[in-house]
């Protein structure tokens, strides 16, 4: 189901991109918000879905074991380098990437220290 340019959706500030509820939503190429009922998976996961989603789930347990001066100083850092994340995304990309030069630069341009020593 198609929706016009002028949605309840928007007009209610809401970019919906996505599922919400048993609707999927996205942005077809002219602009438009397009809907549909969110359809079930037809297959079982694959073996290398079902290692990505438990890659995800540590990084999140990982994220709730972490301080809250520990979380706050990644949220300060994404703040202060000006990030279009937060500072949970900023972790997980640490913690699934692994790329500590990217994190040192963010470190280097926040003065806050992220990494463990």
């Amino acid at each position: 189901m198609k929706l016009g340019d002028v949605s309840l959706f928007r007009f209610l500030g809401w970019n919906t991109q996505g599922d919400l509820g048993p609707f999927t939503f996205y942005t077809s190429t002219r602009n438009a918000l397009v809907w549909y009922l969110r359809a079930p998976p037809t297959k079982p996961p694959t073996q290398l879905q079902l290692l990505q989603r438990a890659a995800w789930t540590a990084a999140a347990t990982a994220w709730s074991a972490q301080t809250d001066a520990t979380r706050a100083n990644w949220e300060l850092a994404s703040k202060r380098a000006h990030l279009r994340i937060t500072g949970l995304n900023l972790w997980m990309y640490w913690l699934l990437m692994r790329d500590d030069a990217a994190i040192q630069t963010i470190e280097h341009q926040t003065g806050l220290t992220l990494l463990p020593p």
